[in-house]
């Protein structure tokens, strides 16, 4: 499957902080064989169109990786944590990314199968069958 190359390479840049634009436009320039001026040249649009499509009211839906959307916050007080005075905070939007089922299933199938080879090689074969369900350890207290 080509998307799990993806994702690995993606791992790897996880393991070692945050991926940055710069990375992003050197991916994009190494996957499509093209030049770093023109790989930025596509970022940068797919980045103006999405924030012009949110300054414009609109929600982004991009299947299979997830939504782009406003969030609107009212207007509250809040307290200046140096002086402690009060201070009107005034209401604004938030932009808002909600990841997409089948993103999750992706992220979540590579961290199960990395589970499991963790488990497999540290407790023997019998319990890595159990790493692929990502969720059990959220249930447990």
């Amino acid at each position: 499957m080509e998307h799990d190359n993806d994702l690995d390479t993606g791992e790897m840049s996880a393991k070692a902080g945050v991926m940055t634009k710069a990375e992003l436009v050197d991916e994009v320039a190494r996957v499509v064989q093209l030049t770093k001026k023109q790989a930025e040249t596509i970022v940068n649009i797919v980045f103006d169109s999405i924030v012009d499509s949110l300054r414009a009211g609109q929600k982004i839906e991009l299947r299979g990786f997830g939504s782009f959307r406003l969030r609107s916050r009212k207007s509250r007080t809040g307290r200046n944590p140096k002086t402690g005075e009060k201070v009107e905070v005034p209401s604004k939007k938030i932009p808002y990314f909600k990841p997409g089922k089948e993103l999750k299933e992706l992220i979540n199938h590579a961290l199960g199968e990395a589970a499991g080879r963790e488990e497999a090689g540290a407790q023997g074969s019998g319990l890595g069958a159990q790493a692929p369900n990502p969720g059990s350890s959220d249930t447990e207290p």
